[in-house]
């Protein structure tokens, strides 16, 4: 790769963040119809893990939908750009799906002069930072924040409730779990929960 974008110009991040359900995949959908509409150079990734609705399009919770190019590694953007080397902007669904060095990519292409526009889970359903997300938040000129709905509550939600046969999952459960509405809900801070595991005291008999 060159260090310059073929198009000479500045190069841009821009992360849609927030809980499940919070309209992401919309929101980068509506960026693509107007990167389309505008006419540029595209391309459109999407990780081999998100299988929840089609193995081949970015599909939102309400069934929007565009094709994209389904990767397995970081590394096989390069490939895809060397093959469309006019290409002005870079759309990636689901940063928390992709491995570790999506931040160093993602990061290098900005600078480069390629425009980023990506989205990905802040928290995972613990509420923990998602490590992919949470660098590229800090390395970001833009950043668009949304919140969803609580579905105990119906107030504001920033956080993603996990259920495992409508039980809260546990913190030694893999951060990792792709799904959608059978397990997941957006829930506010207070109404998240995330389970722990029971300690049971085991009575002892002491022998003579």
């Amino acid at each position: 790769m060159g260090k310059t974008n073929p198009t000479n110009k500045k190069g841009s991040l821009t992360i849609i963040t927030g809980p499940m359900f919070a309209g992401k995949t919309e929101e980068l959908l509506r960026q693509i119809r107007r990167a389309q509409y505008a006419q540029k150079e595209i391309l459109i990734f999407k990780s081999s893990l998100d299988n929840r609705y089609s193995t081949t399009e970015i599909t939102s919770h309400i069934n929007n939908k565009t094709t994209a190019i389904i990767i397995n590694k970081s590394k096989e953007i390069y490939t895809h750009l060397k093959k469309k080397p006019k290409t002005e902007i870079v759309f990636l669904d689901e940063l928390h799906f992709f491995d570790p060095k999506i931040v160093k990519t993602l990061n290098k292409l900005a600078k480069e002069g390629y425009q980023i526009i990506t989205t990905g889970l802040d928290q995972d359903f613990r509420g923990k930072p998602f490590e992919n997300t949470s660098f590229l938040l800090a390395l970001a000129e833009k950043v668009i924040k949304l919140t969803a709905i609580c579905r105990v509550c119906n107030g504001e939600a920033n956080m993603t409730q996990r259920l495992i046969g409508g039980q809260p999952a546990l913190t030694t459960d893999p951060v990792i779990l792709v799904g959608g509405q059978e397990a997941y809900e957006a829930r506010c801070r207070s109404c998240h929960i995330v389970g722990k595991l029971a300690t049971f005291v085991e009575e002892r008999s002491d022998y003579p």
